[in-house]
């Protein structure tokens, strides 16, 4: 989403890195291109202004201290970084739980903006976080709102109050009420509301919100915004913020095409935290918003932590201990590993989401690399990998030419695809002991990134750089039938 903001920045970025000594005009040029950076990217014009010139401010008064720098660009650099992470929003807020459960949640927003959908997923979220939620289906205007909520609780296994069939009919006010009172007699300690919303800002749509809230006294009002809605987004908030008023923000669609300024607009105009941003459809698509990493993604340096975080859910404690002790008593790094690793690498989403958290993956290069990827690649590798004995996986040494062509047939890839599988793991394999050396840059022996060792060799094997490892010239049969076996055909 942020792709060419964070392409304008790093090109702002490399031209004062080409600066020996940083001067006044210098800070002058950079700041304006990150201005036409943020006014490509849809921020408010407002929000642009302000935020260059605080920029322009720190450094022009810290200038002297920078000049004795070894390092002079990277100081301008901490400065746009401290920023952007103060737009965003600051430090990291989290849901204010009610001292006397349920806490109450109020979803608002305009329709469209997916205020449905992310109920669905605030509830899985909290669910799996160890609380009981209650869903209520408050939303009496759209058509089948209420029907999409329900079956969105039953495919979560979250219980739901839906006592009106919606659709025109019935008393949001007291579905709510009736849905908080439901909560207490049966012991659930979150409760979320999902209110109506229309096509634009009106006073049907701020009068039915204003008395929900009334009604309820939720613990967080939480305005959910279509982080694709560009411009219009400060206007939205403004109008929302004055007719209902909320505590924080929720960003949806945050995987579209959308240039990003919403998400920089909203939190500064309104002066509320995200709280939340939902990257996908599926429903685990969801979680709490990290200004300092969105900052970084930003700025080209990716967002290792969630990426680590996202690894750990996927493998579970005991296989990331089996194969953390693995790797550090230098073990050798098998095909029973590489399977477990891409199994874990499926639940954790497509391969250009994983790799589009690693820094630089928004230059156009890497981006080119990581929009080529075929996301059926880790299908066809498992099935390759399932297609070995026990015996071929821990020992890969062993597979000849026979053995290669029967795991071809059966696993329905040709023998090239396999031999190039072989190539691919042997690289990883190098990696594991260049990493376990303290050999390759930036990843410490512990696993690199905060990943679990198996995943962080694994990754580059499958993702763009496995593809500039040239594949082993192998010798041709001068047998015509064994050669069209070995060539695939």
């Amino acid at each position: 989403m942020f792709e060419s903001l964070s392409e304008k920045f790093s090109s702002a970025f490399a031209t004062l890195r080409g600066k020996g000594r940083i001067s006044e005009s210098d800070i002058d040029s950079v700041a304006e291109e990150i201005r036409l950076a943020l006014l490509d990217g849809d921020v408010a014009l407002s929000v642009v202004d302000q935020f260059v010139a605080r920029i322009k401010e720190r450094s022009m008064q810290a200038l002297p201290e920078i000049r004795k720098s070894t390092n002079q660009s990277q100081e301008i650099y901490s400065i746009v970084n401290a920023e952007l992470v103060e737009i965003l929003g600051g430090p990291a807020r989290r849901i204010r739980f009610a001292k006397n459960p349920p806490t109450v949640i109020m979803l608002a927003g305009l329709q469209g903006s997916g205020k449905t959908t992310l109920a669905g997923k605030l509830a899985l979220f909290l669910k799996e976080q160890g609380n009981t939620p209650l869903l209520v289906a408050a939303d009496l205007q759209r058509p089948n709102a209420v029907t999409q909520l329900t079956l969105l609780a039953q495919s979560i296994g979250v219980p739901i109050h839906a006592p009106e069939p919606g659709n025109g009919s019935g008393n949001p006010v007291s579905v709510a009420k009736s849905g908080i009172e439901l909560a207490k007699s049966k012991l659930f300690n979150v409760v979320i509301v999902d209110t109506a919303g229309r096509l634009g800002i009106d006073e049907e749509l701020m009068q039915q919100a204003s008395e929900i809230k009334g009604a309820v006294s939720p613990d967080e009002v939480l305005f959910v915004v279509d982080a694709m809605i560009g411009q219009d987004a400060v206007r939205t908030a403004k109008a929302f913020e004055e007719g209902v008023g909320f505590d924080a923000v929720v960003l949806t669609k945050l995987d579209g095409d959308a240039k990003g300024g919403a998400a920089l607009s909203i939190a500064e105009t309104t002066k509320k935290p995200i709280l939340f941003a939902s990257a996908g459809e599926k429903l685990t698509d969801f979680d709490y918003f990290y200004p300092d990493r969105m900052a970084s993604r930003i700025l080209g340096l990716g967002d290792i932590a969630t990426l680590a975080e996202q690894a750990k859910k996927a493998i579970d404690g005991d296989t990331a201990k089996r194969l953390e002790e693995k790797f550090v008593a230098g073990e050798e790094f098998t095909l029973e590993d590489f399977l477990e690793q891409i199994q874990a690498m499926k639940k954790m989403g497509s391969m250009s989401k994983i790799l589009g958290m690693l820094p630089g993956a928004n230059s156009a290069a890497m981006r080119k690399q990581i929009d080529a990827l075929d996301d059926d690649e880790l299908i066809r590798t498992q099935a390759i990998v399932q297609s070995m004995t026990p015996t071929e996986r821990k020992d890969p040494k062993i597979l000849n030419g026979s053995r290669r062509s029967r795991i071809a047939k059966g696993s329905g890839r040709t023998v090239t695809e396999v031999n190039n599988l072989v190539d691919r793991f042997s690289a990883a394999q190098k990696m594991m002991k260049q990493m376990r050396n303290g050999n390759v840059p930036g990843l410490k022996t512990t696993g690199g990134m905060g990943l679990p060792p198996a995943m962080a060799a694994g990754m580059p094997s499958l993702g763009s750089a496995a593809n500039k490892i040239p594949p082993k010239k192998k010798s041709r049969s001068g047998n015509p039938a064994k050669r069209a076996i070995e060539e695939g055909r």
